[in-house]
């Protein structure tokens, strides 16, 4: 495929070196630090997909330019849904291909997919408690991760039981805990835990480098030629 680049930060590196083994060609580069360059030199005729991942307050612009000139965009920046159903009538409008994701991570995804299935079930069966669990390196401030997060609020859609979460351990039976643990170099583990007075049971996701980010959004970019629409992680595993 020939792809085109927007931001070249620690992602768009690592997209890159990893496109090129797969043997794609990088065609293009659009960041600061190639002023010379720009999305509108770039057409689908050049381009079959575009792959951005950028800043809050540039990710916006940089996709209406990309739906604009008829560039299908695989986009992994954060902070700027507060315009996503712009871009949606945008997309419509041009009969274009956008692809979001916070986290292009396959297996998080799947694990999302099973959290929201199990806590289905155990509720239904009843007799377990839950909390969920994540562990980060120790350079991560933020906590709980935003992981950990949405893993939360499946189980509080899931699993009436739990009303409420808190980042400690849970004082009454409607909440859930979700702990935080900051350690060593740890990439990144997420475990939600069932437990009751028979057994135990756990999904557990554990990150061992940060490769399973550029291989999701590689794949997203392979797939999303040849599709017209917004599409997500779930379009892309079928789940």
């Amino acid at each position: 495929m020939k792809l085109l680049l927007i931001g070249y930060g620690k992602m768009g590196r690592a997209i890159e070196a990893r496109a090129v083994a797969r043997g794609h060609q990088i065609v293009g580069i659009i960041d600061p630090a190639f002023p010379e360059a720009s999305i509108t030199d770039f057409d689908p005729a050049t381009v079959d997909a575009a792959i951005e991942f950028t800043h809050p307050d540039a990710a916006f612009a940089n996709i209406q330019a990309c739906l604009r000139q008829g560039l299908p965009v695989v986009s992994g920046s954060t902070g700027w849904l507060h315009h996503f159903q712009e871009a949606v009538k945008l997309c419509q409008e041009t009969d274009g291909s956008l692809f979001y994701a916070s986290n292009y991570s396959i297996g998080v995804n799947l694990f999302f997919h099973f959290n929201e299935y199990i806590a289905t079930k155990m509720h239904q069966f009843g007799g377990y408690d839950v909390q969920v669990r994540e562990i980060h390196h120790t350079q991560k401030v933020d906590q709980p991760s935003g992981t950990a997060l949405t893993a939360a609020e499946a189980i509080l859609r899931h699993f009436p039981a739990k009303t409420s979460w808190r980042n400690e351990a849970a004082q009454a039976p409607h909440e859930l805990a979700v702990l935080s643990e900051r350690t060593g170099a740890v990439v990144g583990t997420h475990i939600v835990t069932y437990t009751s007075e028979a057994d135990t049971l756990e999904l557990k996701h554990e990150a061992h480098s940060r490769d399973g980010f550029v291989d999701g959004a590689l794949l997203a970019a392979e797939w999303l030629p040849g599709h017209q629409g917004v599409f997500g992680m779930k379009d892309l595993l079928g789940i």
